[in-house]
């Protein structure tokens, strides 16, 4: 009588215990830059593409990986207004609040925005529907004030045009 025993997956160096996928995927983007340490902030938006939003164990792992302290990883991820190191609701509202924006009623928008989602700036709703954020330039002075809704600049917004775009979000 021959046994056999099922053959095991053998498990790449490069597999995450937990099995996820994007783990390889975020490996690969570090292995596409050669692990160089300058390829700090492609490799986060990388990670944040695949995860949402920076966890302190994903900021380690960068930092273990391309061999940079931690705290140099921490640094650019919070200088960098892109990057989040908590969850994000499922749709992002961006007001501008430079300086051609705000002369031209940005903060009327976001005092509006923030009555109706029922959050400050910088926060989420509890029901992780909507991400209220502010930006201190987006570059759209020309259409000012200019919001971002999920990725797409708005200009020459009014309360009405804010409040419209965010209310079909938060009665989904």
């Amino acid at each position: 009588m021959s046994s056999s025993v099922p053959a095991r997956a053998v498990k790449k160096p490069t597999d995450h215990p937990s099995g996820d996928n994007r783990f390889r995927i975020l490996e690969a983007t570090m292995k596409r830059h050669q692990y160089q340490p300058d390829a700090l902030i492609e490799v986060l938006h990388k990670a944040q593409e695949l995860f949402g939003y920076l966890t302190d164990d994903l900021l380690l792992l960068i930092a273990q990986r391309l061999k940079i302290p931690s705290s140099r990883v921490y640094g650019v991820a919070t200088f960098y207004h892109f990057f989040t190191l908590t969850p994000q609701g499922k749709h992002r509202c961006v007001v501008c609040l430079g300086t051609a924006c705000y002369v031209r009623g940005a903060a009327t928008l976001l005092a509006a925005l923030e009555a109706q989602a029922g959050v400050k700036a910088g926060e989420t709703t509890a029901d992780n529907r909507l991400s209220l954020l502010t930006a201190r330039c987006l570059g759209a002075c020309g259409i000012a004030p200019a919001v971002v809704f999920d990725g797409n600049v708005a200009g020459h917004q009014s309360v009405d045009d804010v409040l419209e775009q965010v209310k079909g979000w938060l009665d989904e």
